[in-house]
């Protein structure tokens, strides 16, 4: 059924009326195309999501179009709104990890270690970290960072037809994400990165599973520029598409591979680096077209300069073999001695042993760091780090307690919605969805 009514049922208190809205309940669009004929004028509003193939999460665009050209579109966002910010006020610093690895899900491991690099500068242990606990970190983030780009470059060829891309950047992920749960017991959501180091060592295997991980990259990753740089179809889809300069992203907050496309080589692993960075040998990747096409073709680019910093990591961790992996004190080491075995994630039985049958005091220890938590001095840090998307960030507030009085995270996805508008605006309706892949926003962590 399709009918004109006088009442819009899903506008807001302050949205502007409207003699007629049309209403489409199973009916054909062939009706509203004649209805809306009659009035004589050429501009409709067009809702594109929020439940929608290309949106990358529950996102709402509003369109006003003029025939196919874009008049005008806005955002809409919070239909993914989980509180997480909000439910972190009521756990303890460590358990807090587990919520914010479910943010940006396409990138866990990087909010898990933004956060606690600022817990761990509240603490002031931010020296007292192990060397191989770091290092650990670094190459969970870099293969990460791999399998952000992966995703984002698939879904973006998908989105314009080209499903091939897709099926193998999957491909690759897998690889990846196998990694991961031999490591960490899980393949999203790893929680792996605790307050004070990582959750458990790399398995006896893991040096070798890590070269098998890298070798298949290298073999399959020249295929992307094989299936897209070469592809004029490809690069005629993405070219001058969300066009934004230097001047315009900065006005907009825009970081990571939009604002690099516009030549400027601006990534906090070189301009503010955190977790050793400094140590290791990799470029910034820029590019100077400002557009869609420039910000895959840095995607595809930071997959190799992250390949470079996982292999250094493979030697670093071959001569540290034994060292520990989380912080000496025993105070905010939590949870102890963690392993994984055939049924998942869980303490070692070595560990159990000794809290159930040798030691009281350390049963109750365990007790009392896993029930009540450690508690952090008073005061207030900002700490950021370069994700897949951009910048990533991280505010903690502490009043002294057990938990956290505020932690809020600067997402870089909410930040580059903002810009739609201004990329997408006087353009076709077909070039939203490319633009919106091209800035890669992940709404889990826009709406938080």
């Amino acid at each position: 059924m399709t009918h004109a009514t006088t009442e819009d049922f899903y506008a807001g208190s302050s949205d502007e009326e409207f003699d007629a809205v049309y209403l489409a309940q199973g009916g054909d669009w062939a009706d509203i195309v004649a209805d809306q004929a009659e009035r004589g004028d050429e501009t409709i509003v067009v809702n594109m999501g929020p439940q929608h193939p290309s949106t990358h999460g529950v996102l709402r665009l509003v369109l006003e179009m003029d025939g196919e050209t874009v008049l005008s579109i806005r955002p809409g966002i919070g239909f993914l709104h989980t509180g997480i910010e909000k439910n972190m006020e009521f756990k303890t610093w460590t358990q807090g990890v587990t919520y914010v690895t479910r943010m940006d899900y396409v990138a866990p491991i990087f909010n898990e270690a933004v956060y606690c690099l600022a817990v761990e500068r509240l603490l002031g242990i931010t020296d007292d970290i192990p060397e191989r606990a770091t290092i650990i970190r670094v190459l969970m983030m870099e293969l990460n960072r791999i399998a952000s780009h992966l995703v984002a470059m698939g879904t973006g060829g998908m989105e314009i037809g080209a499903l091939t891309v897709m099926t193998i950047a999957f491909r690759e992920r897998e690889m990846i994400l196998d990694f991961f749960e031999a490591i960490s017991g899980l393949r999203m959501n790893n929680a792996f990165i605790r307050p004070g180091g990582v959750a458990n060592d790399l398995p006896e295997d893991g040096i070798s599973h890590l070269r098998t991980v890298v070798d298949w990259l290298k073999k399959h990753l020249p295929e992307y520029a094989t299936f897209c740089n070469e592809n004029p179809i490809f690069i005629g889809r993405q070219s001058n598409v969300g066009v934004m300069d230097l001047t315009q992203t900065m006005m907009m907050g825009m970081s990571g591979p939009p604002l690099r496309a516009t030549g400027y080589p601006w990534d906090l692993r070189k301009t503010q680096p955190y977790c050793g960075y400094e140590t290791y040998d990799f470029d910034v990747v820029t590019w100077d077209s400002d557009d869609s096409y420039g910000r895959f073709r840095i995607r595809l680019q930071e997959c190799w300069e992250s390949l470079k910093i996982v292999e250094q990591c493979i030697e670093r961790l071959e001569a540290t073999q034994g060292q520990p992996v989380m912080v000496a004190d025993q105070k905010i080491a939590w949870p102890a001695q963690l392993s994984v075995g055939a049924d998942g994630q869980g303490n070692s039985n070595e560990h159990i042993k000794h809290i159930m049958g040798e030691s009281m005091e350390a049963l109750i220890h365990h007790f009392k760091i896993v029930t009540e938590g450690f508690k952090v001095p008073v005061g207030q840090v900002y700490q950021a780090i370069e994700s897949p998307k951009g910048e990533l960030a991280c505010h903690v507030v502490s009043d002294g307690g057990t938990r956290p009085y505020r932690v809020h995270f600067r997402d870089p996805g909410f930040n580059h919605l903002q810009a739609i508008p201004m990329m997408c605006e006087g353009g076709m309706m077909s070039d939203v969805v490319v633009a919106l892949a091209s800035l890669d926003p992940v709404l889990g962590g826009v709406d938080r």
